[in-house]
């Protein structure tokens, strides 16, 4: 008697396919639940919170150009640049961008305690 091998494939395949189905209406299931819980508020808790020490907006924003040193890189170097420039000039920069620089990295409300911390980087 022989037995025909494409049998035990062709099991596998309907079990693979079956599990496919059951296993998407679970999700459309559990989908419907999640948003149903973040309508009700349980995902509020979870927000972002922005950096508020220039030291944090400097790590978050700024080190990719400006290196982890303030040695410079992409960006010029930050140590000792407020015996250089003003504590204003770097606060237009900071707002407005200059060269490679884009305006906006750091919030207006932050500029002023950015600007002073980097003038006194050494």
């Amino acid at each position: 008697m022989k037995r025909n091998p494409v049998i035990p494939f062709i099991l596998v395949m309907v079990f693979g396919i079956g599990l496919i189905f059951i296993l998407s209406f679970k999700g459309v299931g559990d989908m419907k639940e999640m948003a149903k819980d973040q309508g009700e508020g349980k995902g509020a808790e979870k927000t972002e919170v922005a950096a508020t020490n220039p030291e944090d907006i400097y790590k978050s924003t700024c080190i990719g150009c400006h290196g982890d040193q303030y040695q410079g890189g992409v960006g010029p170097a930050l140590k000792g640049i407020g015996s250089k420039v003003s504590k204003g000039e770097i606060k237009d920069v900071i707002q407005n961008g200059k060269g490679n620089m884009p305006p906006g990295l750091v919030k207006p409300e932050q500029a002023d305690a950015m600007a002073d911390w980097i003038s006194k980087l050494k």
